[in-house]
């Protein structure tokens, strides 16, 4: 783990001493459109127009910000148009790398043998994490975006003119309903285990701790009301957000980010609406256990010292027995 100053990379961990031991996500610096037409989108500049072949996408398979492009790049068809790196699960002095290891995929572009100079690349003199995912343009030679919410949104509309499978998962009548349930989501389950696992006090862990399960709780009320989804009928990309945290759940989070006042498997609604996501249609070959696992508890040396990998547990939503 680290950052890159002024384009020269440091070793150092998240500075969690000057906010009383809460873990504070950095916000994401890349915040460029792919748009159909090339015009400017939400954020940032224009000039990135939707087209076949430009854009490479960087991944982690550990990684759950990363594994949302990776589901929309699957459901939307643009596996052929959008090509792929991915990096090594262990992240130590040089943060991600490419070294080799099953699932790694090179980096055809800049042949990098570390995340940061994919970022240099892009911005000599940049300063901050690197992150992944970023969405590359071969073109103009830039990262895009660096921000998993943009680059899923991308996705979903961007390139329906020049080929991308129909399916809206971000439609006009639910926004305002998707945006809210995003909010919450966010900042207490998809940040929330982090914030738990992260945290350096006992006040700050009990409070992420604490809002954590009080969301799962409210999830688990919610598709218990009879929703498929959690917009009802419709599936979207508040649902496709929540699943890739919750796919690391049991495995991961409830171990070794103490995250564990509950198992998933301890809400049945909550569970079986996870289960349903995993197997739809071909997501599930996306979501690769041993990278996630290894990456948490070989990376994570503050929390881990050891580096022992746990076993277990043998029940979880991604085991195939539902």
């Amino acid at each position: 783990m680290g950052r890159l100053v002024d384009g020269v990379w440091k070793d150092e961990w998240y500075d969690t001493e000057s906010t009383g031991g809460k873990f504070e996500r950095w916000d994401s610096v890349f915040r460029n459109w792919v748009t159909a037409d090339g015009e400017p989108g939400p954020t940032g500049k224009g000039g990135f127009k939707a087209e076949p072949g430009r854009y490479h996408l960087y991944v982690s398979l550990a990684c759950p910000w990363a594994h949302r492009t990776l589901i929309f790049r699957r459901i939307k068809g643009l596996e052929d148009m959008i090509s792929l790196s991915v990096v090594h699960w262990l992240m130590k002095e040089n943060g991600w790398t490419f070294k080799e290891g099953p699932g790694v995929i090179a980096d055809p572009i800049h042949k990098a043998d570390f995340m940061h100079q994919v970022y240099t690349a892009a911005e000599p003199e940049y300063s901050g994490r690197v992150t992944v995912p970023v969405l590359w343009d071969r073109k103009t030679g830039t990262i895009v975006s660096n921000e998993s919410a943009d680059i899923i949104r991308m996705f979903n509309s961007a390139f329906d003119g020049v080929g991308a499978k129909p399916g809206d998962y971000y439609p006009q009548a639910l926004r305002e309903e998707i945006d809210a349930l995003n909010a919450r989501i966010y900042d207490t389950v998809n940040n929330g285990v982090y914030k738990s696992g992260f945290a350096t006090s006992q006040k700050a862990y009990e409070g992420a701790v604490t809002e954590l399960f009080e969301s799962l709780d409210w999830l688990e009320g919610l598709l218990g009301d009879g929703r498929k989804y959690l917009t009802g009928d419709t599936l979207t990309e508040a649902d496709w957000r929540l699943y890739t945290t919750l796919v690391r759940f049991d495995p991961v989070y409830h171990g070794h980010f103490k995250c564990n006042l509950k198992r998933l498997t301890d809400f049945p609604h909550l569970a079986s609406y996870a289960r349903r996501l995993h197997g739809h249609g071909d997501v599930a070959e996306l979501f690769n256990l041993d990278h996630a696992k290894r990456h948490y508890y070989e990376s994570h040396d503050m929390i881990n010292p050891t580096g022992v990998v746990s076993s277990g547990p043998l029940v979880h939503v991604a085991d195939g027995r539902g």
